[in-house]
């Protein structure tokens, strides 16, 4: 298996709600799917949302609502105001405020937020991070290379 990541998939249970927060609330274009799945480009993966009854059963999996599942995904800034320009924007779309941007014991700077569906999105300044102009994300680590 190559080191790699293609698509994120996150269920929703109300699948226009999920639409208008990325959309109209974070101003994010929708790229393809069909009237029950949505994808987003993210520079190299790919976003989807799709209602999570049918994710859930796609999975093999009961649609319990068993709660944390380890699971955040991250929005890596190129600065800290822009941690907080994106928290910010989190809110004024509808999603909730979960921690509040702070100093990290890792050097960088971050708070989360859930978007409708209570998924969790660390938005995180990391010193550690190069990201290029097409998006990508480079260890610093690894430049050297």
């Amino acid at each position: 298996m190559e080191k790699r990541l293609g698509t994120i998939t996150l269920g929703v249970n109300d699948l226009a709600r999920a639409r208008r927060f990325y959309e109209e609330g974070l101003g994010w274009s929708r790229d393809g799917g069909e009237d029950d799945i949505a994808f987003y480009q993210l520079g190299g993966i790919v976003l989807g949302l799709y209602e999570r009854p049918k994710l859930a059963r796609d999975a093999g999996v009961a649609d319990d609502g068993a709660g944390f599942r380890a699971v955040t995904i991250a929005y890596c800034a190129r600065s800290r105001e822009e941690v907080d320009r994106v928290l910010e924007a989190a809110q004024r779309a509808g999603g909730a405020l979960r921690v509040q941007a702070r100093d990290t014991f890792w050097g960088g700077y971050a708070g989360y937020f859930a978007d409708p569906d209570e998924h969790l999105w660390e938005v995180a300044y990391n010193p550690h991070l190069t990201i290029t102009d097409r998006g990508e994300h480079l260890m610093k680590s690894l430049e050297r290379r």
